[in-house]
C-alpha cells in the first residue's frame, strides 16, 4: 500500500514555468483559430442548426496554440482524434441512445481505445465524441454529418490557424511531423 499511495506523491516541481513571449502568441493562436470557427459556425450554419460550435474545440486550442511541440497537438491527433471519435460517438448514440448514461461511458470509452490503436490520442477527442451522445437534438440530428461539420470543418480550421500562427515566430515550429 506505500508503494501505491507514494505514486502520488508526485516526482518533484512542475516544469510549467510561466513564459510571456509563448502565453502571447498561445494567446493570438486561440483567438484566431477559436474566432474564425465561430465566426463561420455563426453565419454559415442555419438557424435551425443550433449551437454547434463544439466545447471540445477549446480543448483542442489549448493543444494546437499552447503545447504545439507535444505529442498530443500533432496533426494526426488533432485531426484523426477529432474525426474517429464523432464517429465513435454517432455511431454509439444511434446504437445506445435509448439508454444515454451506457451510450456516454461506451462512446468515450470506445473513442479512446481507438485513438491508441491508431495512433490519433488526442485528449479533446473524448469530449467529441461525449458531445455526439449528450449533445441537443441539433446535434443529434445531424447524424454522421456531425464527422463533418462541426467536428471536421472546425479541427482543420484549428489546424490550419496552428500551421500559420505557430510557425510566425522563431522560436516555435509546427507541426513536429504530420503522420
Amino acid at each position: 500500500m506505500r508503494h501505491y499511495f507514494g505514486k502520488m506523491r508526485g516526482c518533484g516541481r512542475s516544469q510549467c514555468a510561466a513564459d510571456p513571449l509563448e502565453a502571447a502568441w498561445s494567446f493570438i493562436g486561440a483567438i484566431c483559430g477559436i474566432g474564425l470557427v465561430a465566426w463561420l459556425c455563426e453565419h454559415l450554419a442555419s438557424p435551425s442548426d443550433g449551437a454547434i460550435l463544439i466545447g471540445s474545440f477549446g480543448a483542442s486550442a489549448v493543444l494546437a496554440y499552447g503545447a504545439p511541440a507535444g505529442p498530443l497537438s500533432q496533426p494526426r491527433n488533432l485531426v484523426g482524434g477529432h474525426v474517429l471519435s464523432a464517429l465513435v460517438g454517432v455511431a454509439t448514440w444511434q446504437a445506445l441512445g435509448g439508454t444515454p448514461w451506457l451510450a456516454a461511458a461506451v462512446a468515450v470509452g470506445t473513442a479512446i481505445a481507438l485513438m491508441h490503436m491508431t495512433g490519433t490520442l488526442h485528449p479533446p477527442g473524448g469530449a467529441t465524441a461525449l458531445i455526439a451522445v449528450t449533445g441537443s437534438p441539433a446535434i443529434h440530428d445531424l447524424g454522421y454529418g456531425y464527422v463533418v461539420a462541426p467536428v471536421g470543418a472546425g479541427a482543420f480550421i484549428i489546424l490550419g490557424v496552428a500551421l500559420v500562427i505557430n510557425n510566425i515566430p522563431k522560436h516555435r515550429r509546427y507541426p513536429q511531423h504530420w503522420w
